[in-house]
């Protein structure tokens, strides 16, 4: 019995992530390392605050002072702002077309997405400031 392969699980066992002609993959890995990311920082919040049920703002003040879960913290923000770039990129790239806007719509396109990149950075920002005065 022969068993096909799904073409983008064949391209994904086969082709290196850093590849420049396999961009596709390299940001499906980094969607999906982003989101696993992301849900260990979810679960460990929720099991922190589960064992400790009379959490108060010293104690919450004391873990993030640590810096252990500001490294989480930060690689945690990180994680998100991959996964938004990564998913709204998708999201400009299938829906801000000259099919469906016309001749102006790479200009908007573009416009959106460097928004959306300096939106981004200055929630990097303003994160990290955050984190490092505690």
């Amino acid at each position: 019995m022969y068993y096909r392969v799904p073409s983008f699980l064949g391209a994904l066992l086969t082709a290196s992530p850093l590849a420049k002609d396999k961009k596709g993959i390299f940001n499906w890995i980094l969607q999906r390392a982003s989101a696993c990311v992301l849900l260990a920082y979810f679960l460990f919040t929720i099991a922190y605050i589960a064992v400790n049920p009379d959490l108060d703002y010293p104690r919450w003040r004391q873990l993030y002072s640590s810096s252990v879960m500001q490294i989480f913290s930060l690689l945690a923000v990180l994680a998100l702002v991959t996964h938004a770039l990564i998913g709204l990129w998708c999201v400009y790239t299938d829906y801000l077309t000259e099919r469906l806007l016309g001749p102006k719509a790479t200009l908007l396109r573009n416009s959106f997405q460097a928004v959306t990149v300096a939106i981004t950075a200055a929630y990097v920002i303003w994160t990290f400031s955050i984190f490092w005065s505690l």
